[in-house]
């Protein structure tokens, strides 16, 4: 897929994303307010931190999709991964402000029993937000960009939390004597954001510290380039991610009486066939060592 097709397929569900998370939070926001609900309160604002992250990814696509220049020989791919670190950062701080606010409001008077707007308004919110979750997370997947599929999670964490808004409300109704339940919903809602955000930061923070791939999928690439005609072995292979994309370091080992031109033609067969079999990886090095006369290096550490 080419860069200007997935930015504009990221943009497009991005800015349907904006619209709607700004009309679910005015509608939670007034219901809330008119039905005397905190909880729901607390989903509006949650929807508006979604509003947030749109315009992070609408502003990050401009940059993360900028071609390679002298500065940045790798391109720009991991501005994407460090806007899906903030993203969940932000989701996280958002959590824990609606879980203090609750708890916080358990000390206070008991105030007015949540009315039927309120419940309505976060029935409505779920059902949105799971449909947009699945359309974003879908695209999120078919493009290969971790930002958007963590800004699909921001769409569901709305949608969970939206569920222990309508128990909470919905009980605090049918049992007027147990309106803290109200608050123990906000509190529910902030422990469901922060997991989100864990699951979201966690693999983001192993991009940008260069974590290689899975070991299956190293043993695949290995596989894939002693396969070429003229290889021997294939080692010593080191690999990260650039955002959607995967760079890759790798040894083949070739007869010694070859030339540097047929060692060489060797490299780029080997060179095109993992561009040709993994269609994530963006970038190889092959380095030609003379077979058997590899020199030995120690294996990396396992954690």
């Amino acid at each position: 897929m080419a860069v200007s097709d997935r930015e504009a397929r990221i943009r497009r569900v991005t800015w349907v994303g904006l619209g709607v998370n700004l009309g679910l939070a005015a509608l939670k926001f007034a219901a809330g307010t008119v039905g005397h609900s905190r909880a729901v309160v607390a989903d509006a604002v949650h929807s508006l931190s979604d509003c947030a992250t749109d315009v992070a990814v609408l502003v990050g696509t401009r940059l993360w999709s900028q071609p390679r220049d002298v500065d940045h020989p790798y391109g720009h791919a991991r501005i994407e991964t460090v806007v899906t670190v903030l993203l969940g950062l932000f989701l996280m701080a958002v959590g824990i402000g609606i879980g203090y606010d609750a708890v916080a409001s358990l000390r206070r008077a008991g105030g007015e029993r949540p009315g039927l707007a309120a419940l309505v308004a976060a029935a409505v919110s779920i059902a949105v937000k799971e449909a947009l979750y699945r359309w974003t997370t879908r695209v999120g997947h078919q493009v290969h960009s971790s930002a958007l599929v963590a800004n699909a999670w921001h769409h569901r964490s709305d949608a969970l939390s939206s569920v222990p808004a309508v128990l909470a409300v919905g009980g605090a109704m049918v049992l007027p004597a147990w309106g803290f339940l109200d608050q123990v919903g906000a509190v529910a809602v902030c422990l469901l954001i922060i997991q989100v955000a864990f699951k979201i930061v966690r693999p983001a923070l192993g991009q940008l510290i260069d974590a290689g791939l899975p070991p299956a999928d190293c043993a695949a690439i290995l596989e894939a380039a002693q396969q070429v005609d003229g290889v021997g072995h294939a080692h010593d292979l080191r690999t990260r991610r650039l955002g959607p994309g995967i760079a890759l370091d790798i040894h083949v080992e070739v007869e010694p009486s070859l030339t540097v031109v047929e060692g060489h033609d060797i490299a780029e067969a080997a060179r095109r066939r993992i561009f040709d079999l993994f269609p994530d990886v963006v970038d190889v090095v092959v380095h030609v060592d003379p077979l058997g006369q590899a020199p030995e290096r120690e294996p990396p550490a396992r954690r």
